[in-house]
């Protein structure tokens, strides 16, 4: 069967390669190639899971057309079979009409995979025979997180939850083995699976995508939202979702009062980077009376050039490994507080109410979760990861590579600003 592809938001959207194209209504799906275009974007879509997408869609719309069906797996899916069939598809809350046609033997796709209210119409022979809208509610639903980091994942967490209980839905959820276990604990109502494959009346997938070919899975630039935020924008809510409570399941690891550092991050651009500073910090924490545990996964990391090596502090006390997330939570949740910068252990350490100062200057303040004990410098180039106008993956440092500026947003941070931060956390007076 034929696909043919239809988009809800305005094709130039998607289409800046091509030439404009004025035409009434939506002739303009009809031109070769806004459907070559739409199809490329599908398939960039489905690679980022390897296994997605044009699979038999699963629910028939009526019993006596067995052919004619539909579902809500990666976007609107609706087979429609040989006949004089004539298809209406709109938002259902705004009421914009996408589709307005004759269609026979062709499966028809929407290009936007995020939660839509969609509105299915269907005649035959000029009767209306069946409609449909999205409807949740005690529906089998996937969300599906691909190969994205831990604090990606745990950020969204908590818009998965309240997604389930605002469409009073069942959400099972693929994701990486290793958060497994925290999940459960923390988020019992998810049901766990292996692959996408399952009968479901919806699948969802949520990652971080940074490119402009990646519009389909989001409807707007992820740089735009806090990480999290903007995984319930996907799922149709602007809400801010309130997180669930961890308990613990350990003992702490000592009767002593510690600190848990993380000088690590996906990136070694994201660390600290001034020079000797973990050094200094470290004995001022010492100095109070607080024991320092590094929990980093890794003792050193290093940029692909090998020209940033970010190593565990000579001063902490060596917790590093390749742990289980739980045994990393119950030690953050008796911490006394946490340092780290962008990294998925500050997303886990918020998950579990630890304390946490947050050590960034690549992001903007409001990228993360809130923190009072946040530590930037204003006064020197920040927040480009946030800058819609550049790639900070792709690039070492997107304004000033090669410059004596190079990386100054984590280099300029110093000690002293982190000090005040814990000072100001444990009530010292500066």
């Amino acid at each position: 069967m034929e696909n043919f592809f239809f988009s809800a938001r305005n094709a130039g959207d998607y289409l800046k390669p091509l030439p404009v194209m004025v035409l009434d209504g939506d002739k303009f799906l009809d031109e070769p190639e806004v459907q070559k275009r739409f199809s490329q974007l599908n398939n960039h879509y489905g690679k980022l899971s390897d296994k997605l997408l044009i699979a038999p869609v699963t629910l028939p719309t009526r019993a006596d057309v067995p052919d004619l069906k539909f579902d809500f797996n990666w976007g609107l899916r609706l087979e429609v079979p040989a006949g004089n069939f004539h298809v209406k598809i709109s938002d259902f809350d705004s009421g914009a009409i996408y589709i307005d046609r004759d269609i026979s033997e062709r499966r028809i796709i929407s290009v936007e995979k995020y939660f839509i209210r969609w509105h299915i119409e269907i005649y035959l022979d000029g009767r209306k025979i069946f409609t449909h809208t999205l409807n949740l509610r005690d529906r089998e639903v996937l969300i599906h997180f691909p190969k994205i980091g831990m604090g990606d994942i745990i950020s969204m967490l908590s818009y998965v939850e309240e997604f389930r209980r605002r469409n009073g839905c069942r959400i099972s959820v693929l994701m990486p083995e290793y958060l497994r276990e925290f999940t459960k604990h923390v988020y019992p109502n998810f049901l766990h699976v292996e692959t996408i494959d399952g009968d479901y009346y919806a699948k969802y997938q949520l990652s971080m995508p940074m490119n402009d070919s990646d519009i389909p899975m989001w409807q707007t630039n992820v740089k735009n939202y806090p990480m999290g935020r903007m995984a319930g924008v996907a799922l149709g809510s602007n809400k801010v979702a309130q997180k669930n409570i961890f308990h613990p399941t350990k003992m702490p690891v000592t009767e002593d009062p510690y600190v848990c550092i993380a000088v690590q991050a996906s990136n070694p651009k994201k660390s600290w980077l001034y020079p000797g500073g973990w050094d200094i910090v470290i004995d001022y924490l010492k100095s109070l009376g607080l024991r320092v545990f590094c929990i980093d996964r890794d003792k050193a990391v290093t940029t692909k050039e090998e020209d940033i090596i970010v190593c565990m502090p000579e001063g902490a006390e060596d917790f590093t490994g390749n742990r289980p997330i739980m045994e990393r939570a119950n030690m953050l949740y008796h911490a006394e507080f946490f340092i780290g910068m962008g990294s998925g252990l500050v997303w886990l350490a918020d998950a579990v109410d630890c304390p946490t100062i947050l050590i960034s200057g690549f992001s903007q303040d409001w990228a993360e979760f809130y923190t009072p004990y946040r530590v930037i410098n204003r006064l020197v180039c920040h927040g480009c990861f946030n800058d819609i106008r550049t790639n900070f993956i792709k690039k070492k440092c997107p304004y000033h590579e090669g410059t004596p500026r190079e990386l100054e947003c984590q280099k300029s941070i110093s000690p002293k600003q982190v000090i005040a931060a814990i000072n100001k956390l444990l009530g010292i007076s500066s």
